[in-house]
This record gives C-alpha cells, sequence and structure tokens, in this order.
C-alpha cells in the first residue's frame, strides 16, 4: 500500500475518469467519487456516473469493499457565465485565442477547488482527476503546471497536504485504454465501451466499436482515434 491511503477521485462517468478510478481502486483502502451538475449540454453522462458505479461495484468484488460514498455538487455558476458549447447549444468552433469553443474557463479550477474542500470535510489524502497535456484540446487546465499550482495552492489555502494525482498526464487515449486493460482486463474495458459516456452532444443512440456517441465532436474524435490505436497494437 501507498504512503497515502484515501483518495476523492473526480468522476464524470466517462473513459478517462473510470480509468482513474478504477487505478485509485487497485492503489487506495477508501476510495470516494465527485462529480459536477454545471447545466452541461452532455448532462446524460450524470446518468452514465451512477450506472457506471454500480457496475464497478457489481463486476469487480475485490474493489467493492473500497469504493466509499459518492458526491454530487452543483455548480450553477459555469451555466450562468456561459460562452461555451458546453454549457450552451452552439456549434463546436474554434475561438480567437486559439482554444475550441468547448473550453469553459476557471470550470477545474473550480472543481479541483471544491474536491480539495470536501477532501478536507471527508478526511482524503489524494485528489484524482484524469487531466492530460498529451491527447487533449487544449484547455490551460489541463496542464501539469496548472495542477502542480493547485496542489500547492490548495495545500497552502485549507492547511492541510493534499495531493492532486494526474494518471492520465503524460499518455494519449491509446495508452489510456491500454492501462485500463491492465487494471480490469475485458471485463472493465466492455464496461467502460457500454457504459461510459464522453460524446459532447449527449448522443446514447449510435453504438460504434468504442461506445456511443455522435461520433464527429471533438470527444468522440479523441475516443475513437485512441481506440483504434489501441486496437492495432492489441
Amino acid at each position: 500500500m501507498p504512503m497515502h491511503t484515501t483518495a476523492l477521485v473526480l468522476f464524470s462517468g466517462g473513459q478517462d475518469s473510470t480509468t482513474c478510478l478504477a487505478e485509485a481502486l487497485t492503489k487506495y483502502q477508501r476510495v470516494e467519487t465527485l462529480g459536477f451538475d454545471y447545466g452541461q449540454r452532455h448532462r446524460i453522462e450524470l446518468d452514465a456516473r451512477t450506472k457506471v458505479l454500480a457496475a464497478l461495484r457489481e463486476r469487480f468484488p475485490a474493489w467493492a469493499p473500497r469504493l466509499g460514498e459518492d458526491h454530487l455538487l452543483t455548480v450553477d455558476a459555469l451555466h450562468q457565465l456561459g460562452g461555451s458549447s458546453l454549457t450552451e447549444e452552439v456549434a463546436f468552433a474554434m475561438q480567437a485565442d486559439g482554444l475550441p469553443n468547448t473550453f469553459v474557463p476557471g470550470r477545474n479550477l473550480l472543481f479541483l477547488t471544491l474536491a480539495g474542500a470536501l477532501a478536507y470535510r471527508r478526511g482524503l489524502q489524494v485528489i484524482v482527476t484524469g487531466v492530460c497535456e498529451t491527447d487533449f484540446s487544449g484547455y490551460p487546465d489541463c496542464r501539469d503546471d496548472t495542477m502542480k499550482a493547485m496542489q500547492l495552492a490548495l495545500s497552502l489555502g485549507l492547511e492541510r497536504r493534499l495531493v492532486i494525482e494526474t494518471p492520465l498526464m503524460w499518455i494519449d487515449k491509446a495508452e489510456t485504454w491500454q492501462l485500463a486493460h491492465r487494471l480490469g482486463g475485458d471485463p472493465l474495458i466492455e464496461l467502460i465501451v457500454e457504459d461510459t459516456h464522453t460524446c459532447y452532444l449527449g448522443d446514447r443512440t449510435h453504438r460504434h466499436a468504442w461506445g456511443y456517441g455522435c461520433g464527429q465532436c471533438p470527444a468522440c474524435d479523441l475516443r475513437q482515434r485512441g481506440w483504434d490505436r489501441y486496437q492495432a497494437v492489441s
């Protein structure tokens, strides 16, 4: 067992956060989960969260005793701020600053701040998040420097040492599929394909080899390309 024994996983119900949750369940004695309702267009991911958690408890009995309480916080302010194609019915596009309009400014900063407060209250030592700067859309709040800065700020501001763990930071989507297979074999891959949700449009009607989604949005594109590379080397 590592020096730290408890963790809080930022869990959206998607591929990346499910893989991070699986890894945390192999490392820590008690793992709790945290999700956010921020008025996202793809709020069907909130349904996926409960399905994935139930499936993990049922299909992975070795992990079930470690999987603790799930928390869901409402963050209306992000929807009120608007301006993102994740919170408004606008087409996906690139902004003048070079970032896609799927970027929700401040989202991960706010999520981590609330996660730190919850970890403080729950006595949890590690915050796990699935951010990545290898195969990603360029969001500045997903970068390693941002995570290091947030870890320092939370530890100072709460006067309690918190660790922010980013298992996917330096791997691409194909390697994320590979990591999931190492952690849970074919059963975990099947769970991710069938039950997790990634599509920004909330599409659960079109079934692909890699799971459900529109197949056109940036999230589907990343997931599909990662799946194709994973299959090529499997």
